[in-house]
């Protein structure tokens, strides 16, 4: 199977999680397409917009962080993460991620169903 770019849905959350200002997301594969899976998208969050904090029960997510700089809330612990950085949230623990930089966040989020 392939998948084109231009076949990709978009869509636009604003104060995502309660997060600050909107998130950009182009969905890579539509959740309901993956087996054991609920999400797989590129995320861009342009300087000072946020993801809220909030947990994963029952699954994992993974950010791969690839332009820009942010910081994490990962667990209650404020950390940085650049481009090649990898994010692992699973087991009930919680994150939120921000855009810290002068140029975009954009990173892939996936979440895997346990």
């Amino acid at each position: 199977m392939l998948i084109q770019r231009k076949e990709m849905k978009t869509e636009t959350k604003e104060k995502m999680r309660a997060g600050e200002g909107s998130a950009h997301l182009t969905h890579i594969v539509d959740g309901e397409k993956i087996p054991h899976a609920r999400l797989m998208a590129e995320i861009t969050l342009q300087p000072g917009c946020s993801i809220g904090d909030h947990p994963h029960n029952n699954e994992t997510e993974y950010f791969i962080i690839l332009r820009g700089t942010g910081a994490i809330n990962d667990n209650g612990v404020l950390k940085s993460v650049h481009p090649g950085d990898v994010v692992i949230t699973g087991g009930g623990a919680t994150h939120s991620i921000a855009n810290t930089g002068d140029e975009d966040l954009v990173f892939h989020a996936i979440i895997i169903l346990d």
